[in-house]
């Protein structure tokens, strides 16, 4: 439903973990990238050469935040490119090394993001053998069902960082751990190559609050966003560690170490790894200013609404993460109600909100039924966020319950 907002309509916005403004800092470095410095990075004159100095630049910074070397980070257009190339990359890498595709086995869990859940179904019908894995009812994978499914022919494992529609944080660390010790004990990679499997990490909800070193997490490769971040849309990378060999997806020209064809968005790319630095170094500041507005919500809204539930860990949990089961609403017809209302929020991740009433295969996941899954909504705090405004939408969704409570048969 498009909407024209007008100047005196106020909106209360809590759908961050969607998609975040652009900070006016970061916008003030890309509008240069705009008009005056257009050029091609690829092109061996001075306006040319002067963007692709600025690439480079860009790419330093991220690869200083992320503890990495320049050469390991490969700009794209988003997490949901990154993913893709992460994935198929290295299972196209391996096939043409010579392993046959239906010998390689890849795991993944029952809660990733559909960018990463998409490529390893589509794997899987190519005869790729895939086990998801599923987690306790916290919304924590357990290490001990990723020790479980590791096989010989492991080559690759896919988890994300922080969950975007529960908010949940994976033990990465402890999985790298895990998949390290295995490679010692693993004799069929042993000379072949001893780094499988590789770990993959879908990071694009952790920059705002948690430190990405790559070294000290033992991650092989990494996702990120811009959108996330308060960086423009359309922009992201996948950190690929050097020794990691992956083919490229789209095909082309040589940009990229020859791994993303196609002209660099400069602007983008500048505005990203503009965004990433400030989160970094507001991230200590920005955890505690949200985690307190996040419990200061779920506290109140307990009192509220005591009928409300958690989805997922409250401990191992993003700050700005609130998903809530409410009994007898329709999560669908709600998220519309409260727009009516001016505010935003959500069901479920927005790459999945187009699909219809199916409700949170994510909640699902986590063991509940499927009338939870339904009759949740995700409120994700950001930079705007203040007491009044949560004040404002519990005291909005209390009478709405009341009145609109079994309003829609849930299926």
């Amino acid at each position: 439903m498009n909407k024209k907002i007008s100047n005196k309509e106020k909106r209360i916005y809590m759908d961050y973990a969607a998609a975040t403004p652009v900070s006016s800092d970061v916008l003030k470095v890309m509008q240069s990238y705009f008009t005056i410095l257009f050029g091609n990075a690829g092109a061996i004159y001075k306006e040319g050469f002067v963007v692709s100095t600025a690439i480079d630049g860009a790419r330093k910074s991220v690869a200083a935040l992320l503890s990495a070397r320049s050469e390991e980070i490969i700009f794209t257009s988003g997490g949901t490119e990154s993913n893709n190339l992460a994935i198929f990359g290295v299972i196209d890498a391996l096939e043409e090394s010579g392993m046959g595709i239906k010998d390689m086995h890849i795991i993944t869990s029952a809660i990733e993001h559909p960018s990463v859940l998409e490529p390893f179904k589509s794997l899987e019908k190519k005869g790729v053998q895939v086990s998801y894995i599923g987690t306790e009812e916290d919304g924590i994978v357990n290490i001990k069902d990723i020790k479980k499914a590791l096989k010989k022919n492991t080559v690759l494992v896919s988890i994300m960082y922080v969950n975007n529609e529960i908010g949940t944080i994976q033990p990465i660390a402890e999985i790298a751990k895990t998949l390290r010790h295995f490679r010692k004990q693993n004799p069929k990679f042993k000379i072949q190559n001893p780094k499988l499997p590789y770990l993959h990490t879908d990071a694009s909800q952790a920059p705002l609050y948690f430190q990405l070193d790559a070294e000290k997490l033992h991650i092989d490769l990494m996702t990120l966003g811009g959108q996330k971040i308060y960086g423009p849309k359309g922009v992201g990378c996948l950190y690929k560690r050097k020794d990691v060999r992956i083919n490229s997806v789209i095909k082309g020209g040589r940009q990229e170490n020859r791994l993303r064809a196609g002209t660099e968005n400069t602007p983008l790319i500048i505005g990203f790894a503009k965004a990433l630095e400030l989160a970094e170094k507001n991230r200590e500041k920005e955890y505690k200013k949200i985690k307190i507005l996040r419990d200061y919500f779920i506290t109140k809204i307990n009192k509220k609404i005591p009928k409300v539930r958690l989805n997922g860990s409250r401990e191992l949990r993003s700050p700005n993460n609130i998903n809530i089961y409410i009994p007898n609403i329709d999560g669908e017809f709600f998220v519309v109600l409260l727009d009516s209302k001016g505010i935003a929020c959500a069901t479920k991740s927005a790459c999945k909100e187009s699909d219809g009433d199916d409700g949170s295969y994510v909640i699902e996941a986590l063991g509940h039924s499927r009338e939870r899954a339904k009759s949740s909504l995700r409120f994700s705090l950001g930079k705007e966020t203040i007491k009044k405004d949560i004040d404002y939408v519990i005291e909005i969704l209390s009478e709405d319950i009341k009145k609109y409570s079994n309003f829609s048969k849930l299926g």
